[in-house]
């Protein structure tokens, strides 16, 4: 049985699990200014470094291979302490192995119900 939650409680990913908020990433096909390509997952990203709501906007390269989920449909992201308990630990549709899109950052997408989410494991240096 699925406990139902009160409007005024957080989700059970921040009340029980741990999880931190991160960002919200949009696909979008507008070149916006000040983006980062990232060549090895064929994408482009901006925003992210100037909204004061966590919003990155992603705009994807015709060959990308991506999930098409990714790259279709919005995503939240979170910070987890250890992503492969995660992945290991809990029933989630991984739809994204972890990768390092970025030195320190280790990631992976599940999917929950037909959207996207994204896990996000900040290592040290």
């Amino acid at each position: 049985m699925i406990k139902k939650r009160s409007e005024n409680e957080p989700s059970e990913a921040l009340r029980n699990w741990g999880w931190r908020f991160h960002h919200l990433g949009i696909p979008t096909q507008i070149v916006r200014k000040n983006e980062k390509y990232l060549p090895e997952l064929k994408f482009h990203v901006s925003g992210f470094e100037t909204s004061p709501f966590g919003i990155e906007w992603m705009r994807f390269d015709s060959d990308c291979e991506l999930h098409p989920l990714i790259r279709q449909v919005p995503h939240l992201a979170f910070v987890v302490d250890d992503l492969v308990f995660e992945l290991q630990n809990r029933s989630f549709n991984v739809i994204s192995e972890p990768s390092e899109p970025s030195e320190g950052v280790r990631v992976a997408m599940i999917e929950h119900e037909g959207a996207p989410v994204e896990l996000m494991e900040f290592c040290q240096v």
